[in-house]
């Protein structure tokens, strides 16, 4: 089972440019795995340009399931949002937000040269961008009692697990991060302990 996948590593600090008959398209890369942010970054880009005529974008968040979405923002039909799309997916990325801005410069383009203008400037976003692999990790939370520390803390050792956040008193609680192939084996090692629960969770 793959438990990789690829983003960017940070959000490009500045601009691409691409020009097309007068017209400019400013491109964005932001690594997101929400969709709220993408609504953050996307204000931030229009008040940034706020002359432009067209904000377009694409995005994809997740992993094992994926979430995406085109906006062509008043350009023809598929002719923006779709071939900014395509190069998410050419460069096989995720965790991903493309944002091209439009200066229009007079000389219309055409359902065709806008495509390949909107697909250009995405790929030169992406190519200016540092692309890492990352690991496809879940989350579980360990709850004991401080007596059974040591068992615990010898399984964390010996398999080398992350921990996140971890709450040490009387009651103890860690929240680890594993890799999603080693998962079910790290469940069933702590599965197995007497006095040690272990559950799915969200990541901290």
């Amino acid at each position: 089972m793959k438990d990789t996948y690829n983003t960017i590593k940070a959000h490009s600090s500045v601009p691409t440019l691409f020009k097309e008959k007068n017209s400019k398209f400013y491109g964005y890369a932001f690594y997101v795995t929400q969709e709220e942010a993408v609504k953050t970054h996307l204000t931030a880009v229009k008040k940034a340009h706020h002359a432009a005529r067209h904000w377009c974008y694409a995005y994809q968040i997740g992993t094992t399931a994926k979430v995406f979405r085109v906006q062509d923002d008043g350009e023809p039909s598929n002719s923006a949002g779709m071939p900014i799309y395509g190069q998410l997916q050419a460069f096989d990325l995720t965790n991903v937000l493309i944002i091209v801005v439009r200066y229009f410069g007079g000389v219309k383009l055409g359902v065709g040269g806008l495509i390949q203008a909107y697909k250009t400037a995405a790929q030169l976003t992406l190519t200016a961008c540092d692309i890492i692999e990352k690991t496809i990790n879940i989350a579980y939370e360990v709850s004991f009692e401080y007596k059974d520390m040591n068992k615990v803390m010898r399984v964390i050792k010996d398999k080398k697990i992350n921990i996140t956040t971890q709450r040490l008193e009387l009651d103890c609680s860690l929240i680890i991060s594993v890799r999603q192939k080693e998962a079910l084996n790290v469940f069933e090692t702590f599965n197995s302990i007497f006095g040690v629960k272990i559950k799915p969770t969200a990541p901290s």
